[in-house]
């Protein structure tokens, strides 16, 4: 494989991700140990955030502008990522223990399909981008000396046709699997895909009837001994697969389109039926109403599922809203982030 040249440059890691049944531990204790919120436990979640764009870029010229800052009129990576790694303590002082990150983001505009724009940390043959690699290991450098674990997504619709075919979709895989095995990073969840069953996939791999390979060919790379954890996620409202669950170290479900929390107690009671006792992550979910008496936060806790924010800027909204929308406030600097934050601090008790 045709690692970078800093890839034998290993960290001291100071946070060690491990899994129990359905618990999380992080250096050998319980997550949120002791922590009940309302009755219901706390200990062994991992509350987390979509941050998918902490390493964004666009190499095509005639989008790139559209994602300037408005204070400089230019687009700036170094930036993007220096204000992200800023805000990781504030976010971690809240209680917030693991956020997404994917190195092909995700949609800078919130949803939609056609996607113009070019962030990718692949290249066509699948090959790794220094200039990514450089952002993305000062993060997961922060991470760690902060106790956070990062749910690293390889993956996304919108940007999995920068791969020039199958092959270097594996290459791909195999070039971060064995980098972040190198770095020796041990805080970390692999999301293969984003929504592994969504029509806009380019690479048959990618889809739902053949991710598992993908979930499997990780699980199975080791270094000294190690490998990392694994898994994929699919569309809102959709229980994994059979290989997926059996092949996966933890599962995911998204909260997009589920539209009541009654609705997602029982996305989870099914799924659960099935989960051979993994961890269940919600790493997505659009739904909010934390003042409410009832919301899909507030479910996932009661069916003991950790739950994760998903805020993208709408339409004529301040640029200090949305986590996903690029450019990114990444401060907790709008009445959104403010509702969620401080909901997590009253449910972890941090």
């Amino acid at each position: 494989l045709d690692l970078p040249d800093d890839s034998g440059n290993k960290i001291d890691s100071k946070t060690i991700l491990s899994i129990s049944e359905n618990q999380f531990y992080i250096n050998g204790q319980l997550t949120y140990k002791g922590r009940f919120w309302q009755n219901n436990k706390i200990e062994g979640l991992l509350m987390n955030s979509r941050m998918v764009q902490g390493i964004f870029d666009d190499s095509n010229t005639s989008t790139k502008q559209q994602f300037a800052y408005s204070d400089t009129d230019t687009w700036n990576p170094d930036r993007n990522t220096n204000e992200f790694i800023a805000a990781m303590s504030e976010w971690k002082s809240k209680g917030l223990l693991a956020f997404t990150l994917n190195l092909q983001g995700g949609s800078p505009t919130g949803y939609g399909n056609s996607q113009p724009w070019i962030n990718s940390a692949f290249n066509t043959e699948g090959g790794l981008k220094p200039d990514y690699l450089k952002r993305l290991e000062r993060i997961l450098n922060k991470a760690d000396e902060l106790n956070m674990v990062v749910i690293l997504g390889y993956f996304y619709f919108g940007q999995d046709q920068v791969l020039k075919n199958e092959a270097a979709v594996i290459k791909g895989v195999d070039a971060i699997t064995n980098w972040l095995l190198e770095k020796g990073y041990e805080n970390l969840l692999i999301e293969i895909n984003n929504e592994c069953n969504h029509a806009a996939y380019d690479h048959a791999i990618l889809g739902s009837n053949r991710i598992h390979e993908l979930v499997k060919r990780v699980k199975e790379t080791q270094r000294n001994g190690k490998r990392l954890l694994v898994s994929t996620s699919y569309k809102g409202g959709v229980i994994p697969g059979a290989q997926v669950i059996e092949e996966s170290d933890y599962l995911i479900l998204h909260g997009n389109g589920v539209h009541s929390p009654n609705a997602l107690r029982n996305l989870i009671r099914n799924t659960r039926k099935v989960s051979q006792n993994k961890p269940i992550i919600i790493n997505e979910d659009d739904h909010f109403d934390f003042e409410n008496n009832d919301y899909n936060f507030k479910a996932s806790v009661e069916e003991y599922v950790s739950w994760g924010f998903f805020d993208y800027r709408k339409q004529g909204e301040s640029f200090e809203e949305g986590f996903q929308s690029v450019p990114i406030d990444w401060g907790i600097n709008s009445a959104r982030k403010n509702s969620f934050f401080n909901k997590v601090k009253e449910i972890t008790g941090f």
